[in-house]
């Protein structure tokens, strides 16, 4: 199965739903498909989907999923690939009005250069990386600890005069 997270800010993401359907359509993509949506407009014809998913909802389609195709996310890319899971990562792009910034590019530049995902920037090379990730999937695992808690305690005692 492939799950496509589209992440849930106030952007569309109509790019990436797009290409899946033309390729469910033309016959290249023959899984099962499910995409968590969110706040783009377009409607996919020829897979399941919902707008928004619940975290028990988000967790379960991630543990099926053979592959994630996901918006480049922190949350999302961290959380598939401590899974173990094959992942593409798709960075929302400013130019078409999918984000506010480029910020997730530098972010599946980076997983993407230290060999834990990859990367589509143009919508046309998502075919090809598809099947790289049947012939060559990646096998490594993230397993780096979070070090988020002891960055906002050190921003807090750093504010807290």
């Amino acid at each position: 199965m492939i799950f496509i997270c589209t992440g849930s800010r106030q952007f569309q993401f109509n790019r990436l739903l797009e290409k899946v359907d033309e390729l469910v359509e033309r016959g290249y993509i023959t899984e099962e498909v499910f995409a968590q949506t969110a706040h783009s407009n377009y409607i996919p014809k020829s897979y399941s989907y919902k707008d928004f998913l619940s975290a028990e909802e988000f967790s379960e389609y991630q543990k099926k999923a053979d592959l994630i195709i996901s918006h480049a996310g922190t949350g999302a890319l961290i959380g598939a690939l401590k899974l173990g899971k094959q992942v593409i990562a798709v960075p929302r792009l400013h130019k078409y009005g999918e984000h506010s910034d480029d910020h997730q590019l530098e972010i599946s530049n980076l997983l993407a250069n230290e060999g834990y995902l990859r990367q589509v920037i143009d919508i046309d090379d998502l075919p090809g990386v598809i099947e790289l990730c049947k012939e060559q999937p990646i096998f490594r695992k993230y397993e780096r600890p979070s070090n988020i808690v002891s960055i906002i305690e050190e921003f807090i005692q750093k504010n807290a005069k």
